[in-house]
């Protein structure tokens, strides 16, 4: 079940970001992270804390939660 929570989660960061037209590279820049790190929660391989998941949400200018509510559109 955590597999597959991780997986939307990052679906939805995806979705988002391509969204505002974003590179992963230009997402990590803003949020002050590794283009790693978002490309592992994007894949679901990576548990995002909250403390990443609300830098990585005022990057993009949203709510944390749009990105951890699993009725955003999965891409």
């Amino acid at each position: 079940m955590s597999d597959h929570l991780l997986v939307a989660i990052g679906q939805n960061l995806k979705a988002i970001r391509l969204r505002r037209n974003l590179s992963q590279e230009s997402l990590a820049s803003l949020a002050d992270l590794d283009r790693t790190y978002i490309s592992g929660v994007e894949r679901g391989k990576r548990n995002v804390s909250i403390i990443n998941l609300f830098k990585i949400a005022q990057a993009l200018n949203v709510k944390a939660s749009e990105l951890i509510d699993i009725g955003v559109a999965h891409d």
